[in-house]
């Protein structure tokens, strides 16, 4: 099935469904089964089902599904059976919190690029790169073919940010700054805002 015709919520839950698996190869177990990842994640194991079947058939009748199987297959469908490198935008507190994070690595996200307009910061050496000033950020993208970015400048800035690394090839955008970017349909843009989080939760405190 044409990728444009998976729903983007279904596309949102196999990264859980990755991590669950991982989660159950790494204590040794083999198979499993849509009732068992269903429990390990609140979500009914029909819909487990359904969502898997967007991409084939990965189980089998009795057996359930093989864990390495199943995640090299989800692994594969949403590209991460692969290295991506990724670009940081933003230096501060947080940039420096993401820069440092060895959890990207870990899943195959390299932070091979950060920049910063901080004279003060232009130069220093993060992990096994230097933070470049951003004002060289359209040819270095360009030159390095870039497709993800992680924005983590204040807001008022983002939106220029984000227009930059878009005219410079980036197609996949991670926001951190609290603010709605406006991007064409072809870029994806995902948004981390804590604070968002934490409005949901204590409406149910009251």
């Amino acid at each position: 099935m044409a990728e444009f015709e998976v729903p983007d919520i279904v596309i949102g839950r196999l990264p859980i469904y990755l991590r669950a698996l991982t989660h159950l190869l790494d204590t040794g177990q083999e198979f499993t089964s849509s009732q068992e990842l269903g429990r390990i994640l609140g979500i009914g194991s029909a819909q487990i089902r359904k969502d898997l079947s967007h991409f084939g058939e990965f189980g089998k009748q009795g057996t359930g599904y093989e864990i390495s199987y199943l995640r090299e297959q989800i692994s594969k469908i949403l590209n991460v059976d692969r290295d991506w490198p990724v670009a940081l935008v933003g230096f501060g507190d947080l940039g420096q919190a993401i820069a440092h994070y060895g959890g990207f690595a870990t899943k195959g996200f390299h932070i091979e690029i950060v920049f910063d307009s901080d004279s003060g910061k232009i130069g220093q050496q993060v992990n096994e790169t230097q933070v470049q000033d951003v004002k060289d950020l359209d040819e270095v993208i360009s030159k390095q073919r870039i497709k993800i970015a992680i924005i983590a400048v204040p807001a008022p800035v983002a939106q220029k940010v984000a227009d930059k690394l878009i005219e410079a090839g980036v197609r996949a955008i991670l926001n951190y700054a609290p603010i709605t970017l406006t991007v064409p349909d072809y870029v994806r843009v995902q948004y981390i805002d804590p604070v968002v989080h934490l409005q949901k939760m204590s409406y149910y405190l009251a």
